[in-house]
């Protein structure tokens, strides 16, 4: 049992998220094709369910857990020693181009340590939960890494932003491919962790990913038995930072291909 209020926060938490998809499946399907997304920026994809998702979430908490504070990717907020981490649609590019590969991430984190994560994927119905020294599960079952331990047969996700020049990523696929690994993007570093998580990938990595993406996926593959770079140091909650989750046997082949997770703590 979690103690200090943690096992009835993981509880709202869970409920939230199952309600903040609701929402935004209806909206994913009633939305017409031919609406075009607002951009926030370069290949940043922006839809109006964004802030109605996050601001349902943002309401729920604010109810609930009043002392606790909120930071959500499309209004912001504040990073107290209690905090929600919210990313209420990750993977928009999909949603707006009527793509069914989108989540919910929501991350309690307290004196910059994550202890709950929850990953909701909207479309398949599946409700990832972790706690810090609570396991991982999917829909109430447990979950574990792949185990995979030979790079050579490793299929990994790289993820890919508009934040750092096209060419780095470009040299982190070559990288990967010529270790031999088989490289995917699917539009959602959230789930593409999670995937991590239930051993549907061996690896996810990213030069340069947002906490609020990150935060709740992470904590999955650490308690379903996989390894993290440390991915809040250096300020890593307001700035974000490079992402590797994979296998702890292929850390050591997956940093040498990657560069990520050498950088000093």
């Amino acid at each position: 049992m979690m103690t200090d209020g943690l096992d009835t926060r993981i509880a709202i938490a869970c409920a939230i998220a199952r309600e903040a998809g609701m929402l935004a499946r209806r909206r994913f399907l009633e939305r017409p094709r031919s609406q075009r997304p607002d951009m926030k920026g370069h290949q940043d994809f922006l839809t109006a369910t964004d802030s109605e998702v996050e601001n349902l979430i943002r309401r729920r908490l604010a109810h609930l857990v009043p002392d606790d504070s909120f930071f959500g990717e499309e209004g912001g907020g504040s990073f107290e020693r209690d905090v929600w981490v919210v990313d209420p649609i990750d993977g928009t590019a999909n949603f707006a181009r009527g793509i069914p590969h989108f989540a919910i991430s929501i991350a309690f984190v307290r004196d910059n340590r994550t202890e709950i994560g929850i990953v909701y994927n909207v479309m398949q119905d599946e409700l990832y939960a972790a706690s810090r020294g609570g396991g991982a599960t999917l829909n109430g079952e447990a979950i574990r890494v792949s185990g995979l331990a030979q790079i050579s047969h490793a299929t990994v996700e790289a993820g890919w932003s508009s934040r750092l020049p096209a060419e780095s990523y470009v040299t982190l696929v070559e990288r990967l491919k010529e270790a031999g690994v088989n490289v995917r993007r699917a539009g959602s570093g959230t789930l593409g962790l999670a995937y991590v998580a239930d051993g549907r990938v061996d690896a996810y990595c990213e030069l340069h990913i947002n906490s609020w993406d990150a935060l709740a996926a992470l904590l999955l593959v650490e308690e379903a038995g996989g390894w993290t770079n440390n991915f809040l140091a250096k300020d890593g909650l307001r700035s974000g930072n490079p992402v590797l989750a994979c296998t702890p046997e292929l850390a050591e082949a997956v940093m040498a291909a990657t560069g990520i997770g050498k950088e000093p703590n």
